[in-house]
């Protein structure tokens, strides 16, 4: 397997060191380039093609909010992961909304960031539990909108099973074993549940479950 392109974004020369001595270390990972600023990060980002760009969100021009959602705009197959100090609501929700496959504060421990960026490396996202679970409770205290009163009698069993246990976190080939079907078989029923459900994501999957009960918050 091809190793995870990183980029790493830290306005702080010591940051990005220590991500590198990190992340180097890591079998299936390599650093192909760095960036101080979210326009240098835009620009780093059109010459190397990472697969992912570890994102700080203060940075000295233009946030890793904005440079996020203008990378996810033009290269919408990089995946970005927020590295940031910050841990308040606000921050969380804009980055997501900007395009963000995962979000780590700082204070984490490493394997939360390796974690995060081994899920956004294959579409995937991870979001720090903390955080998880104001994502799912700013959720729940929602109305319900028009397409989440899709009843679940519009999708097959199969795709009933598929889309519990893809908001369990279960990957396609997990879901294969378990169903006894190809991880082809899974990525079609994935991309059904999408289309009927009118859904993008698969946190927007997670969310649809929890309100008809499939898994638990």
């Amino acid at each position: 397997m091809a190793d995870i392109k990183l980029l790493l974004v830290d306005d702080h020369q010591v940051v990005r060191t220590g991500l590198r001595m990190l992340l180097e270390g890591q079998p299936d990972m390599k650093i192909i380039g760095e960036a101080e600023s979210g326009l240098q990060a835009l620009e780093k980002a059109r010459e190397l093609s990472p697969d992912v760009i570890v994102m700080d969100i203060t940075l000295p021009d233009i946030s890793g909010i904005e440079a996020t959602k203008r990378i996810k705009e033009i290269f919408p197959d990089i995946s970005v992961v927020a590295l940031t100090i910050h841990e308040d609501e606000q921050y969380f929700f804009e980055m997501l909304q900007a395009g963000a496959s995962g979000y780590v504060p700082k204070r984490a421990a490493p394997e939360d960031l390796i974690t995060s960026i081994r899920a956004a490396s294959v579409g995937e996202i991870y979001i720090y539990p903390s955080l998880a679970k104001a994502l799912v409770a700013d959720y729940l205290s929602r109305p319900l909108q028009e397409n989440e009163n899709v009843s679940l009698d519009g999708l097959t069993t199969r795709e009933q099973e598929v889309l519990g246990l893809l908001a369990e976190g279960l990957s396609n080939d997990e879901i294969g074993e378990a169903l006894q079907i190809s991880k082809h078989t899974v990525a079609r029923h994935r991309e059904n549940l999408m289309r009927k459900l009118e859904l993008h994501s698969r946190s927007e999957l997670v969310k649809y479950a929890i309100r008809k009960g499939l898994i638990s918050a």
